[in-house]
């Protein structure tokens, strides 16, 4: 009698709770294993990067980056131009879309009516659902001839003679080159850095800004001074989405930048070249041996460009809250 007792007074732990421990030791080792497995992909690229660019590594070592010969008849390559256009379209780019996007995103949560923010917000993210294809044939059938005959006609009038405004509007004007290609890419990231920047902004604690707004605050106050503050690390990753789709970005810069490779001219307006559109364009034809191997070093570039990237973001969001701690 007293097992018996002991037995319905220390009932057995249901089949569920004995499960918890196994359950959560499954999903722990699922984690790991698919932590392990990003790392590993991420390896194995830059391994497949390394040892397909190793001929050109070989060859032309670092000063592949300061050359700006590409001809693959005499098998001289080098990938300044394409690295300058890369970065040039992207800072264009961002220049024009973070501002846009700050203003977006402090207009739906600050400013809009309450049945203006919804349509508006959708509409917003169907930009980013527009695949960059079409991005490139309107940029070059459309935008490509307005850019040339409202803008860049007009600041050649307006600079003729002049020594060194002139000479970044040189060119025909055909509408297309750096400035172009960096107008498209910044209506193209525009969807993703708005998006994020809004999210970031509503999270902010609605007390937090009635409160300033109590103190007599203004609308750019309570946004300088609480909603930036305390959505910092967000807006800066929204950015840096932005940012690494623009420099990813292939086939709508192929169609607007002109894909020439030249820098004779730092003109904004003159066909330039980059690195995703160079691969697009001639990866394909590559023969093998050298002209592939300096092509896939061109990635290479790329892939550590996207990694310079992610690193000075990282080192920005540290430096920001060292800066909050040392403030506080």
């Amino acid at each position: 009698m007293r097992a018996k007792g002991e037995r319905e007074m220390n009932p057995r732990p249901p089949a569920s709770m004995r499960m918890g421990p196994i359950a959560d030791r499954l999903f722990g080792w699922a984690a790991k294993g698919a932590a392990l497995l990003t790392l590993s992909l991420l390896a194995g690229i830059l391994l497949s990067l390394v040892v397909g660019a190793w001929p050109a590594i070989n060859k032309f070592g670092l000063g592949f980056l300061t050359n700006s010969v590409w001809d693959p008849v005499t098998l001289e390559f080098g990938g300044l131009v394409m690295i300058y256009g890369t970065l040039a379209t992207s800072a264009i780019a961002l220049i024009i879309a973070v501002p846009v996007s700050f203003g977006i995103a402090l207009f739906l949560t600050e400013l809009s009516p309450a049945w203006l923010k919804r349509p508006l917000g959708t509409a917003i993210e169907l930009l980013a659902a527009v695949p960059s294809i079409v991005y490139g044939m309107w940029g070059l059938l459309v935008f490509g001839p307005i850019l040339a005959k409202y803008v860049q006609t007009p600041l050649q009038t307006l600079f003729a003679g002049v020594p060194v405004l002139g000479a970044f509007v040189s060119g025909p004007p055909v509408g297309i080159g750096i400035l172009s290609a960096g107008i498209i890419l910044a209506i193209m990231i525009i969807p993703f850095i708005a998006a994020v920047m809004r999210d970031v902004f509503d999270v902010t604690p609605p007390m937090l800004k009635e409160s300033a707004y109590a103190l007599g605050s203004t609308t750019w106050e309570v946004v300088s001074k609480v909603v930036l503050p305390y959505t910092k690390a967000g807006v800066v990753g929204g950015i840096m989405l932005g940012l690494g789709r623009a420099i990813g970005e292939t086939m709508a810069v192929t169609f607007v930048i002109g894909n020439f490779n030249q820098l004779d001219s730092l003109s904004l307006f003159q066909a330039a070249n980059s690195i995703t559109s160079a691969l697009a364009n001639e990866f394909a034809e590559a023969s093998e041996g050298l002209h592939q191997a300096s092509l896939i070093y061109l990635g290479l570039v790329l892939f550590f460009i996207t990694f310079v990237v992610l690193t000075l973001s990282k080192l920005l969001l540290a430096r920001l809250r060292r800066n909050e701690g040392a403030a506080s």
